[in-house]
């Protein structure tokens, strides 16, 4: 057959309502899928990121020959490209398109790198994204020229532009944001009553996908033995449907809580969905509002769920789209440190960093409190350079895609950007640790601690931290307090800390 154009779908557009699917010529047209090693080597990938990726990929496109499609699709163990480049220019060699089509990606890297593989004469059409909620187009004219974006105003932008959880022109429940309701720890007892979230037994495809990603990256982190995210739609549309019914009735909570062992908690698990587009995130929305509505749930628990798709997801793509590509390379601390390789390994003696990190590389899988206030956290005050920190998000999560990874390590949790969308730098002694959680019970080191052997490094580094911002962070109302508090501390004190903290600093391969 004669192809008039290639339909080029990435591994995370695994969407059938896709742009470039709209106008597709059954007769004519061909899609094009391509794995890719360099796609899990330009970062180190977790096992499991990539064998999802894959899985997903081979779904899908049986999805698509199903429908009638004419599919060539570059499987590693059959084609061996080395870069999306490299498997597109032999495509377009072999079926001679005279047009390349696709929805545009998720990371510019990926984007440059097709615009740059296509040969003189072959026309190239990017076609928006329609999975969000948010364009390019109206997230830039929300922005404007401010030099300071805020989620919070941007999402309730969305709630009164979509009608998610209003009544009439006001917010339900008489306020925008509930987040001081959902921060509670656990107590002595620990959790209670944890319903397991549903899981997939790889099938046929994904067991020869485990099997390729075993040989092909065996150095890589990961334990392929604990896979089993969602690869479909209709996987996909399963779990939501078992989150809403078993956990968002009290998933707020204690969203931000930690335990040790506690791989899950009341969390959604859907960002890997989501992120593949395997699920809309309105359709997301719609169905835990329902429920709300439907069934009398917690108002907390459904719009602390809600804030994070319609508000923060959505920002962050955003944020990253409109400040790039100096996000990239932000470092608002100077910070220069070398990212330590237990970071790798989760081998440290700090507990609660052992346990987010051997979750983390094992799983593919940590929740936003572990990233944020307790790797991301420890990030900021050992001074490790960002850019370092944010190939090991997008390496070792499962949900990690550049568009969203990036601009919430670099500007939430590492601060890399400065005050440009994000208020205060999210940092805390071991004291935050030791409230949210038990990993503070039994480890080598104490939180109350601030000098000395057993002193905790997060409480060390926090105060020196503090006191080398000073200036900086008193200035800040969100962080002024934090500030005062360095007034407590005796001169002679303040000077054994920086001491011990430029020791920790020294030797942080060894903490």
């Amino acid at each position: 057959m004669t192809t008039h154009r290639l339909i080029l779908l990435l591994g995370d557009q695994l969407d059938a309502q896709s742009s470039a699917l709209s106008d597709v010529d059954a007769a004519h047209d061909v899609v094009l899928m391509i794995e890719a090693q360099e796609e899990s080597t330009h970062v180190r990938s977790n096992k499991l990121r990539t064998a999802l990726f894959l899985s997903a990929m081979r779904h899908f496109a049986q999805e698509l020959r199903e429908r009638g499609l004419n599919v060539h699709y570059r499987s590693l163990d059959a084609h061996n490209d080395a870069s999306l480049a490299q498997g597109l220019q032999a495509a377009v060699a072999a079926l001679e398109p005279k047009e390349v089509i696709g929805v545009e990606p998720g990371d510019l890297r990926v984007r440059h790198q097709i615009e740059a593989a296509l040969p003189p004469g072959v026309g190239l059409q990017w076609r928006r994204d329609r999975h969000f909620a948010c364009s390019h187009e109206r997230f830039a004219q929300w922005a404007g020229r401010s030099r300071q974006l805020r989620m919070e105003f941007f999402y309730r932008l969305m709630r009164k532009e979509h009608g998610v959880l209003m009544e009439g022109n006001e917010p339900a429940g008489g306020q925008w944001n509930f987040d001081s309701e959902n921060r509670r720890g656990f107590g002595r007892a620990g959790p209670q009553n944890l319903p397991q979230p549903l899981r997939f037994a790889p099938d046929a495809i994904t067991r020869e996908v485990l099997a390729l990603v075993a040989q092909r990256f065996a150095h890589h982190p990961g334990d392929l033995s604990q896979f089993d995210w969602p690869v479909t739609r209709a996987q996909a549309l399963e779990a939501l449907q078992d989150f809403i019914a078993h956990r968002l009735p009290h998933f707020g909570a204690h969203q931000d809580a930690m335990w040790s062992g506690m791989r899950w908690g009341w969390h959604a698990l859907l960002s890997s969905s989501l992120n593949l587009k395997l699920i809309e995130p309105l359709e997301v929305v719609r169905s835990a509002e329902q429920a709300w509505r439907e069934r009398g749930l917690d108002l907390a628990s459904v719009e602390g769920f809600i804030r994070q798709i319609l508000g923060w997801r959505e920002f962050m793509r955003g944020v990253y789209f409109l400040d790039m590509p100096a996000l990239g390379t932000a470092n608002h601390f100077e910070h220069h440190r070398r990212l330590p390789e237990w970071y790798w390994s989760g081998q440290t003696r700090m507990n609660c960093m052992r346990e987010c990190l051997q979750q983390s590389l094992e799983l593919g899988y940590a929740h936003h409190i572990q990233r944020l206030m307790v790797t991301g956290m420890f990030g900021v005050l050992a001074q490790i350079e960002p850019q370092q920190l944010c190939d090991w998000y997008l390496a070792v999560y499962v949900d990690a895609v550049e568009w969203v990874e990036l601009p919430n390590t670099a500007g939430m949790a590492l601060f890399a950007t400065g005050p440009r969308f994000t208020s205060k730098p999210y940092v805390a002694s071991g004291a935050y640790v030791d409230k949210m959680s038990n990993y503070c019970k039994g480890c080598s080191y104490d939180p109350k601690r601030r000098t000395g052997d057993s002193a905790c490094p997060m409480t060390t580094l926090y105060w020196h931290f503090l006191k080398g911002h000073e200036a900086e962070l008193g200035a800040n109302p969100r962080t002024a307090l934090m500030v005062k508090n360095l007034q407590r501390i005796e001169p002679e004190e303040m000077a054994q800390i920086q001491a011990h903290a430029l020791e920790l600093l020294e030797r942080i391969e060894q903490l």
